[in-house]
């Protein structure tokens, strides 16, 4: 192998992804399988999570502050809303704490780093899909039906795990040299879920402050997520726009920024 330097696009060295992918599988099946392991629910953690969060959320936003929630129930509300953030969620927290987790791997095996965050994306999605099945059921229960918006779906999708993996990735090689960014991020993230329209509308927003509000970048795909699958009256085309190219830059900032700082992760972590 001929280490040499490289600039612009070349320095990504995605070949390199490709040549791995026995590897990034091999992690990613790891992953899965590790994950409910020794415990007594198993899986069903993954229904019970956003469910019991949804419950919390319909009792405390629906009935103690009585927000809106339009024609749609406020539990089928709330529960598409976490299941968005939960994907987002879920492959941030675990993209940025990879490395640090298998530092003993990444000190004594040469592979391409960047296998590590994104073999994380597997079980967070298999998590999301076993949430959608819960959805579609509830959907059913309370005769809520998706329109054409649903053509919107993937692309939300993609806007959630490519902001996820960009600040997972910056965070991760962050966290190779500074352990604080493990504490910092939980809490920003919790700050940032509040400061997202999981569990109420935008329209709530005052007017003088939704130019500022939509600045984060989870409004619009939130809005997106959930106009797509039950139709919210608060999904706004210029505000999604938004949101995905600022999650393609974040994207492909925290890969450059994770390919930069990989060179040194073997001496620090």
């Amino acid at each position: 192998m001929v280490v040499e330097p490289s600039r612009g696009w070349a320095a990504l060295r995605l070949g390199d992804v490709w040549k791995f992918r026995d590897l990034l599988a091999s992690l990613a099946t790891r992953d899965v399988k590790l994950r409910y392991r020794q415990t007594a629910l198993g899986v069903a953690w993954v229904l019970l999570q956003p469910l019991l969060a949804a419950g919390a959320f319909t009792f405390v936003f629906g009935t103690v502050a009585k927000m809106e929630s339009g024609s749609t129930p406020y539990f089928v509300f709330s529960y598409c809303g976490l299941l968005g953030w939960n994907l987002f969620s879920g492959v941030l927290t675990r993209a940025s704490g990879c490395l640090v987790q298998n530092s003993q791997l990444i000190s004594k095996v040469y592979f391409p780093r960047i296998v590590l965050p994104l073999s994380t994306v597997a079980s967070v999605l298999l998590d999301f899909a076993v949430g959608c099945l819960m959805l579609i059921v509830l959907m059913l229960v309370y005769r809520v039906h998706p329109g054409i918006e649903l053509l919107v779906l993937p692309l939300a999708i993609a806007g959630m795990l490519m902001l996820a993996l960009g600040v997972g990735l910056y965070a991760g090689a962050l966290a190779t040299s500074y352990r604080d960014v493990q504490y910092v991020l939980p809490f920003l993230t919790q700050v940032l879920l509040y400061a997202s329209p999981v569990a109420y509308l935008t329209t709530k927003v005052p007017a003088r402050f939704q130019f500022a509000y939509h600045l984060n970048p989870m409004a619009g795909l939130i809005e997106a997520f959930r106009w797509s699958l039950i139709g919210s009256a608060d999904f706004q085309w210029r505000f999604f726009a938004y949101s995905m190219a600022f999650s393609a830059v974040t994207f492909v900032a925290g890969a450059f920024a994770f390919k930069r700082m990989e060179r040194r992760f073997a001496d620090v972590i």
